[in-house]
Parts: C-alpha cells; sequence; structure tokens
C-alpha cells in the first residue's frame, strides 16, 4: 500500500460543501475510486448500502478494523484498513471523504499516500441550504449545525495545512475546472 504511484486522496471539510459531489465527480471524470466508509445513520432517500456507504448497527460497526472512526451527530461513521487496501489493490489512485479529524489520523498513519483536498464555501447560509436540499430533518440539520465537529470542520487544522489544497466550491464550473488542475498535479 506505500507503492510511490498510490495516491489516496483524502476530501475533507464541513458538512455541506460538496465532499460527496466532489468525490463522484472524481471517479466519473478521472476514474479515482471510492473508498467506502462505514456508518450507523441510517441511509437518506437515494442512499444504498455497499454504493455509498457500508449502513451498520452499533454491534456491527465494531466487528471492522478501523484507520479512523468518530461519533458525529449521535452516529459513528469509520474507514477500514480493508476497505482501503481494496480499493488501492485495484487502483493507483482512490478518495475517501471524512471530516477533519480523520484526515488527521489518515496524514500521521500513510503520510506518502495523501493528497488532501478541504473544501469550503463561503457563505454558511449556503451550506444550510445544502443541507436542508439532502432531506435532513430540521432537528438532524440543527443538531448538526450546533456540533462541535462541524464547528471544528469549518475551520482547517495547523497540522493538514502543510499538505492541503484549499478549494472554494461555490461555483460548480469553476470548481470543476480546479478538480481537473489538482488531479494533473497528482498524476504519475
Amino acid at each position: 500500500m506505500t507503492e510511490n504511484h498510490k495516491r489516496l486522496i483524502i476530501i475533507t471539510g464541513a458538512a455541506g460543501t460538496g465532499k460527496t459531489t466532489v468525490s463522484q465527480y472524481l471517479h466519473q471524470h478521472f476514474g479515482v475510486c471510492r473508498v467506502l466508509t462505514h456508518t450507523t445513520r441510517p441511509p437518506r432517500q437515494n442512499e444504498r448500502n455497499g454504493k455509498d456507504y457500508y449502513f451498520e448497527t452499533e454491534a456491527s460497526f465494531f466487528e471492522n478494523h478501523f484507520v479512523e472512526y468518530v461519533r458525529y451527530s449521535g452516529h459513528l461513521y469509520g474507514s477500514s484498513e480493508e476497505g482501503l487496501k481494496r480499493a488501492l489493490a485495484e487502483h493507483d489512485q482512490a478518495c475517501l471523504v471524512l471530516d477533519t479529524k480523520g484526515a488527521e489520523s489518515y496524514l500521521r498513519r500513510f503520510p506518502e499516500l495523501m493528497q488532501i483536498l478541504y473544501l469550503t464555501v463561503p457563505d454558511n447560509k449556503e451550506l444550510r441550504t445544502r443541507m436542508q436540499a439532502r432531506g435532513d430533518s430540521a432537528t438532524a440539520l440543527q443538531q448538526r449545525l450546533e456540533s462541535k465537529e462541524y464547528i471544528r470542520d469549518l475551520k482547517l487544522s495547523q497540522m493538514l495545512r502543510s499538505k492541503v489544497t484549499v478549494l472554494i466550491n461555490d461555483d460548480w464550473a469553476v470548481t470543476k475546472t480546479k478538480l481537473a488542475q489538482f488531479m494533473a498535479t497528482i498524476t504519475v
């Protein structure tokens, strides 16, 4: 997993900044494999187990071998060693959507693999609008906006600054251009 040509792109930032959208775009347009993560939160309307996440119970969640996991807004989220190894065995480039704390865990453990995209949106009202559009309940949305994790992820940590590309994701056409530039810099 530490071969020089392998790349793990971590996509991080606050909820609503477009991490999943960017991950899907990298997969569709650049062939970057998405490393699936595990969660105990219920699936949203169009999400499927094994495609969007591995949806777990509290008990089944801990049957996995995690590089990192976190409780966020009352639910567990984590990425397993097996999922990462599987993705990088089949592809030279994989991406993983994580909160900033998870990104730090990966940077400590796999610094030679890492490329980090930190997504941000300058208007916090836009983040709220995006999260409402996902179909989260008003209660869940308010809990997320008030959580210490959400507040933490609104800012780039000192640790991540050394290895990060910041991407302001408020104009999708501009974002796609910046993603193409980013991919050109890390392509082997």
